[in-house]
């Protein structure tokens, strides 16, 4: 007879699924781009749907027998509009880093100016990074952050755009705690006539619970990821205007991708679904509200808050004013022993390098998720702060006290051994 849980046929697979089972459930999960997605996302990323061929779009595929298929892809696209309100939308991005490319594809030619964030500074790879194909084809200029107060320097942008006349310009970061306004972009491109994109890649989530502002209105394309703060499968979404769904369309299939994820394209309409109800608005506000304690508490314990605080689900902390010789991959190492997974980060005007750092990056999504609240955000404050001020000689009975915090608010209790 078969095993019922399939992976219990594959030992070492089967251990290793276990072992991450067991550290998601024990661990407090601080990483700003993860989240924990409910059972049904996880059901649709492993049905059948995996298993079928499907290049093309509904109702135009290369491949015979994408009935059903098609119907699960327009219906993950329809719940798309809906949700943000977007004349289009294509959900077959990988990734969001796809979702980038595939618009630059589209409304870009090589070599051709864009305004973006500078990676050091907040902004994502796929904003200019020379590591990167977008720094490598398009000519990116970068915009950051004022000293004074560490956020978006409106001013700069303007002038920035006014001289080098971008083709696009690009909002949205992967490290910025604060709201970022649609409106004066779509202002400065209206006065240089460029496209507006916003990368929605971390905050979608909180715009589909109405804690952020919506960009779709203001932008004319919209990239966003399905994880984060949205808490679906991994996988990225394009949302634009009418006039550019041809174009976007082509750059996404068959400018980069083959055969599309069905299975996680389906997973993606039950996130989409999940966003509709009523529940998620109070989720959303919890998360910013968390992230808000968080950094509050961690200020109470001596750590600076880059920008002095945060809007939405993450914040930066500067570790120089509570240790001036901690750099934040040592701090990571050692909240890591602890059962505190986080990530080391840069900050504003950092004296040292992306793999050293002297900032960390939290998140609030994933243990929002779990049903943390503020009274939890101190606690986890501190421990934070006992781990560093020890120098790691407390990780171990920090360790111990994240275990006995995370036994209240396990994500995934009813889950086997194998996460089935």
């Amino acid at each position: 007879m078969p095993s019922p849980d399939p992976l219990l046929d594959d030992p070492e697979i089967s251990a290793l699924v276990a072992r991450e089972l067991e550290r998601q459930n024990t661990g407090l999960q601080l990483i700003a781009s993860e989240n924990f997605t409910s059972r049904a996302v996880m059901a649709a990323t492993g049905s059948v749907l995996t298993n079928k061929y499907s290049e093309g779009y509904p109702g135009k595929r290369y491949y015979g027998g994408n009935r059903v298929i098609d119907e699960a892809e327009e219906l993950a696209r329809q719940r798309a509009r809906d949700l943000f309100g977007a004349d289009h939308a294509n959900v077959q991005p990988h990734s969001g880093a796809n979702a980038n490319l595939a618009v630059y594809m589209a409304v870009l030619k090589p070599g051709d100016t864009v305004l973006g964030m500078r990676l050091d500074q907040g902004g994502h790879l796929t904003h200019g990074s020379p590591a990167n194909w977008s720094g490598q084809l398009y000519r990116f200029v970068s915009y950051g952050v004022t000293e004074s107060d560490e956020r978006i320097d409106y001013d700069q942008v303007a002038q920035l755009a006014k001289a080098e006349r971008p083709r696009l310009i690009v909002a949205g970061a992967t490290a910025y705690p604060r709201v970022i306004e649609p409106e004066p972009f779509r202002r400065i491109a209206e006065e240089v006539g460029a496209l507006f994109m916003f990368d929605a890649a971390h905050v979608a989530g909180l715009v589909a619970g109405g804690a952020h502002p919506n960009p779709v209105p203001h932008a004319d394309i919209v990239t966003f990821t399905t994880h984060k703060t949205l808490r679906g499968p991994r996988g990225g979404a394009i949302l634009c205007r009418a006039e550019l769904a041809p174009a976007i369309d082509k750059a996404v299939f068959p400018g980069l991708q083959g055969g599309p994820l069905e299975h996680v394209i389906a997973a993606k309409a039950v996130a989409f679904r999940e966003a509709m109800a009523p529940g998620f608005t109070a989720y959303a506000r919890n998360v910013v509200d968390n992230a808000r304690a968080l950094a509050a508490a961690l200020a109470g314990e001596g750590f600076r808050l880059v920008s002095g605080g945060t809007d939405n689900h993450l914040l930066l902390v500067d570790l120089r004013s509570f240790d001036p010789d901690l750099t934040g991959k040592v701090a990571q190492e050692l909240l890591d022993e602890a059962g505190i997974t986080l990530n080391r980060n840069q900050i504003p005007g950092d004296p040292r390098s992306p793999f050293v750092t002297s900032g960390l990056r939290l998140g609030t999504a994933a243990v929002t998720t779990a049903g943390m609240g503020e009274q939890e955000m101190a606690q986890i404050a501190s421990l934070i702060a006992r781990v560093l001020r020890s120098k790691g000689e407390e990780g171990a009975a920090v360790r111990e006290d994240v275990a006995v915090l995370c036994s209240k608010f396990t994500p995934y209790p009813e889950l086997g051994p194998t996460g089935a």
